[in-house]
């Protein structure tokens, strides 16, 4: 079983990320993205090097449009089930960008973000999945408001401007895994 201590999935490789800060509200609201660096391409320190501020502009033609930015999110999983953590659950990672919920903005305030490496268009693997409904059950036993009606994709909070984690996710499959 997973454990969670002080917004601490033990779990997880810890790997500080800056781009985060306190909270205004209370968490609420889980958002599932979708990643990969360069667009399409698994494995490699991208990921990290990007949630913590130390992406190279030459490292690829990619990195030159987003090497500046200043984001995060509180957990990555990896193709091969890896988790890795960027922010502690109670600080608010910026990961949710321009989001609404219900007609609440800012969903950064509310929310948790998990990062599954991927495509909107390839499989996500079924070790992903099997740690997503691991660390959604725990979370939601840490955070009870956080109901399966309020897990959600990035799409869902930033239409039109976001599509992960995009029509290759199984949402049927993941709600599967957390009512088994």
């Amino acid at each position: 079983m997973m454990e969670i201590k002080q917004g601490i999935l033990k779990e997880a490789r810890q790997l500080a990320s800056p781009n985060c800060d306190e909270r205004p509200d209370n968490i609420s609201l889980l958002i599932v993205h979708g990643i990969s660096l360069p667009p399409g391409e698994f494995g490699g320190p991208w990921i990290d090097a990007l949630f913590t501020n130390t992406l190279q502009p030459d490292g690829h033609e990619y990195f030159k449009q987003i090497s500046h930015l200043k984001v995060s999110s509180h957990l990555l999983i990896r193709r091969d089930g890896e988790l890795v953590q960027y922010v502690p659950f109670s600080q608010r990672a910026w990961h949710a960008g321009e989001s609404s919920f219900e007609g609440q903005p800012c969903c950064n305030d509310f929310s948790i973000g998990i990062e599954l490496e991927g495509t909107d268009d390839q499989e996500y693997t079924s070790a992903q999945y099997q740690q997503l409904a691991a660390v959604i059950s725990q979370i939601q036993k840490e955070y009870p408001a956080i109901t399966t009606e309020r897990i959600v994709g990035h799409s869902d909070v930033a239409p039109g401007r976001k599509t992960d984690p995009g029509r290759a996710f199984d949402w049927q499959k993941l709600h599967k895994l957390l009512s088994a």
